[in-house]
């Protein structure tokens, strides 16, 4: 991969990470308090809806530029195109690369943002001061592993999809997709794989907001799965299905939208 596409990915990556997470922030953190262990008006219910926003805006461009740029370089590495039996796999690889360097960044950002909009009275500044204070950096990293193994299988449903969609789009109209058409095929793409990995995203929620030195905090996802069905059954692993699948969709039309345009843009 050239230099110029490497760097035409980072910042169309960047771009296209900040504006679906400012403009979907507020359904974030409805999500987010529908999953958490206090219930959702306890958590906030809907005030304070740009609770943690600062910390979003900060993590937003370098998580979604590691992404991209790991995502396209991976996929220019790897067999595809001449073998099209082994394209999706390529897609699934290239992905699950992006989003294991991506969580690197992301996780601190996500568990931040989730406190504060579980907390929406304590400042986002508090909240990590209080984080590093009492848990240190690991402190941060609560949730890594229960990050990586909800987006892994996001990613490995989401971008096969993706490319799926867009080829076969391509191949009806006889030219390659605009942008505005990879953004359909993206919302459609991520509003599948967010209801299938729900249940993940709420395992990764309970371990990023459990009490420190508690049992759902050390972060074993089978163990706070196992937890959320005693306790609540299918309601309780599904829970936020909705506004997840919403935003996610949205998300999916505006970020992969966003990143084609902004790609085409700079090369």
């Amino acid at each position: 991969m050239e230099p110029r596409e490497s760097w035409a990915a980072l910042a169309a990556g960047g771009v296209a990470g900040v504006c679906v997470d400012l403009i979907l922030f507020p359904l974030d953190t409805v999500k987010t308090r529908l999953q958490s262990p206090q219930g959702f008006w306890k958590a906030g219910g809907f005030r304070g809806i740009y609770a943690g926003v600062p910390s979003t805006a900060i993590g937003s461009f370098p998580n979604a530029a590691a992404f991209f740029i790991t995502y396209e370089n991976v996929k220019s590495v790897l067999p595809h195109g001449s073998a099209s039996y082994l394209t999706p796999v390529t897609h699934m690889v290239a992905a699950s690369s992006g989003e294991v360097v991506a969580c690197l960044i992301r996780v601190p950002s996500e568990v931040v943002k989730q406190r504060a909009q579980v907390s929406p009275s304590a400042s986002t500044f508090r909240i990590l001061s209080h984080t590093l204070y009492h848990e240190g950096i690991q402190g941060l990293y609560r949730g890594y592993k229960s990050t990586v193994l909800r987006e892994i299988p996001f990613s490995l449903v989401q971008f096969p999809l993706w490319e799926a969609l867009k080829d076969l789009w391509s191949w009806k109209q006889g030219h390659v997709v605009d942008s505005w058409q990879s953004a359909v095929c993206g919302a459609f793409a991520g509003g599948f794989a967010a209801a299938v990995t729900t249940p993940l995203d709420v395992a990764k929620t309970r371990i990023m907001l459990a009490k420190a030195g508690s049992a759902t905090a050390r972060g074993n996802v089978l163990a706070a799965l196992g937890g959320i069905w005693r306790t609540q059954g299918l309601s309780g692993l599904f829970a936020g299905v909705v506004p997840r699948m919403a935003a996610i969709s949205l998300g999916g039309f505006i970020f992969l939208g966003t990143y084609e345009k902004t790609r085409q843009l700079l090369l």
